[in-house]
Order: structure tokens, then C-alpha cells, then sequence
């Protein structure tokens, strides 16, 4: 398991829920390279409205309803980490936008693998 504390980068990437990589969604391509990279962790998040580039604005709401919404994928890790991944994502990410943030890691903990417990003393899963 990944240790993580103090200082990280953090990577958004900013892609349409439409967006493909040989015949797969793009934001599963990245986090499944994130993984194998052996980055702290990744999170994809669907967007409800947003526009990008093109201006054009993509919604979730009914009488406008859009197949491609805003997607935004969260990678984390430290910085030497986040930096050799970097051309991968240059490979992948045609259209889109990709940011970098400075950050600060309070607590990463995942579960203990010996037991159903989480990474909190004392506290089940249920």
C-alpha cells in the first residue's frame, strides 16, 4: 500500500463523459494507467453542467439533456510521481484541460487487508 502524507500533487483532468480511448471511455483508461503507475489513488467525478473550450454547454437537466457531460478526474500523489505520469496523460488527453495543484495530505488510509476494518481505530465497516 501507497504511504502518503504531507506535501502531493494534485492532477484534475477535465474531459467530456464521451471522450474514448480505443473503444473505452477515456476516464476509465486514465485511472486504470493511474493504478498501474502506482499513483495514491484516483476518483472520477460526473459533472451536472459545464463548457469548456468550445463554449458549448453540457447539462443533465431535462429539456436539455446531454450525452456527453463534464467529467473530471482527480489524481493524487507526490509530485515526482504525478510528474512521471504526466506524458501519459499528454497521450491521452486530446481535448480537454489538465491542472495542477499543489496540496497537502492530511490522512490517506485504506482498509486493513487482515481484517472488514477501515483505516480508523476501532471502527467497523457495515
Amino acid at each position: 500500500m501507497t504511504r502518503l502524507t504531507g506535501s502531493a500533487l494534485r492532477v484534475t483532468i477535465f474531459i467530456g463523459e464521451n471522450d474514448v480511448w480505443h473503444h473505452r471511455p477515456l476516464y476509465t483508461e486514465i485511472v486504470h494507467r493511474a493504478r498501474a503507475a502506482g499513483l495514491a489513488g484516483a476518483s472520477v467525478f460526473r459533472g451536472i453542467e459545464g463548457f469548456g473550450a468550445s463554449s458549448l454547454i453540457h447539462t443533465s437537466r431535462l429539456l436539455s439533456l446531454s450525452e456527453d457531460l463534464p467529467v473530471a478526474i482527480v489524481l493524487v500523489d507526490t509530485e515526482e510521481r504525478v510528474r512521471a505520469f504526466l506524458p501519459q496523460l499528454d497521450e491521452l488527453v486530446g481535448e480537454g484541460l489538465v491542472i495542477l495543484d499543489d496540496c497537502e495530505v492530511v490522512r490517506y488510509a485504506g482498509r486493513d487487508a487482515d481484517s472488514d476494518k477501515t483505516g480508523r481505530e476501532g471502527k467497523k465497516k457495515l
